[in-house]
């Protein structure tokens, strides 16, 4: 009696392995195939003649932005920089740190720490003010903890205004150094590297096939004020992706490109930073708890049951587990060796990973229905 009611039980979990090993396998060959068709900017080129605004918002960002201010103006090929860089309510030296910076391309705006307009998240008014004082043709919105090689914007602009694009998100390398960031920071560039298809999705106006990043966007002025500019996502926590989303809806073309060799970015240094950083913005990714609980699923199906098949299944499932195992491992160390994260032995942990993402969601989720999501003094759910 035990044996039966066992079977059902087992030949459920092998139909379960097979589809995410059949997913992973899709998956693996689909990274290779978007690889080999991801865009970056190029190292060298023709100057660029028009005025390019960098516009920087920082709070309490001390400990990075001399590097990266001096980082920008050290950009190479542009005949017109202006870098603006906004104080958003600093408690820290930002602004002093900025203010001994001398370069005539360089103004500082300092804003005091008051209450957030109606509507707005903190990132996306910071955002709307610099715009509101940029004079260049290209907008260029950067973070203030990301260092840029002196080809990277020539370069980017470059992309965008050959390739007609009315928007281009290179993504910065993650530079991770602790366990945590090791687990899930390469989960970032490569969740889009293995699952976008990317040059469909420079043409297409799905929202699902926007993948942006808020550490380095380079948006043409005209299309960004047409689309509504930052006001159009004045809410919105990953207002990057949504920016890029509107965009598309009005008909102009974006790209996600490789922005590992032009620039880097050490988003958190410690696992309290890990956590803080993405449970503030992981309820709002997959559009509601329904997309959230499918798309997680998924990840878990795909990734974390083949390896756990692996492990403790019976003799076959664990041959099939196996193959799911090593092609997700496969995905993962193409997307490390194309964008210089490192590859071994963080690879081998890519079930692990996907676990870890999926508890930060979890968690994400449980924040943010008590309302306790913040980032730097500010509530994230206040305006949602």
């Amino acid at each position: 009696m035990v044996v039966a009611r066992l079977e059902p039980t087992a030949v459920v979990i092998r139909q379960a392995v097979v589809i995410g090993t059949i997913s992973a396998v899709g998956i693996a060959v689909h990274t290779a195939i978007n690889l080999r068709r991801l865009r970056a900017p190029a190292a060298a080129g023709p100057k660029v003649t028009e005025r390019v605004s960098v516009l920087l918002p920082a709070r309490n960002e001390a400990e990075h932005i001399s590097v990266t201010v001096r980082s920008i103006l050290a950009q190479q090929g542009l005949d017109e920089l202006e870098l603006i860089v906004l104080d958003d309510g600093s408690t820290d030296d930002t602004a002093a740190i900025v203010r001994a910076i001398n370069d005539p391309r360089l103004k500082l705006v300092v804003g005091a720490d008051d209450s957030l307009p109606a509507g707005w998240l903190g990132k996306p008014w910071a955002c709307a003010r610099l715009a509101d004082l940029a004079t260049g043709s290209v907008l260029v919105f950067v973070d203030a903890d990301v260092f840029f090689e002196p080809h990277a914007i020539r370069g980017t602009v470059e992309l965008l205004r050959n390739h007609a694009f009315a928007l281009v998100s290179p993504y910065p390398r993650q530079v991770a150094e602790t366990w945590l960031e090791r687990l899930v920071q390469p989960l970032i560039v490569w969740s889009w590297s293995a699952t976008v298809p990317l040059r469909w999705a420079e043409t297409s106006s799905r929202p699902s096939l926007a993948a942006a990043n808020g550490q380095f966007i380079v948006v043409d002025a005209q299309s960004y004020r047409a689309m509504g500019g930052h006001e159009a996502v004045a809410h919105e926590v990953i207002e990057d992706v949504v920016l890029m989303r509107a965009v598309k809806v009005m008909g102009q073309r974006a790209a996600t490109a490789d922005g590992s060799k032009v620039a880097n970015c050490r988003m958190y240094a410690t696992a309290e930073e890990v956590v803080d950083g993405y449970t503030k913005s992981l309820w709002s990714a997959f559009n509601g708890p329904a997309g959230s609980i499918a798309v997680n699923g998924l990840l878990l199906t795909t990734y974390v049951l083949p390896a756990a098949a692996m492990l403790a299944g019976h003799r076959s499932t664990r041959v099939i587990g196996a193959i799911g195992y090593a092609a997700g491992v496969a995905s993962r160390a193409m997307v490390a060796n194309r964008t210089g994260e490192r590859c071994w032995p963080d690879a081998l942990a890519h079930p692990i990973s996907i676990a870890a993402f999926t508890a930060l969601n979890a968690l994400s989720w449980s924040r943010h229905l008590r309302g306790a999501n913040t980032w730097k003094g500010r509530s994230i759910t206040a305006v949602t």
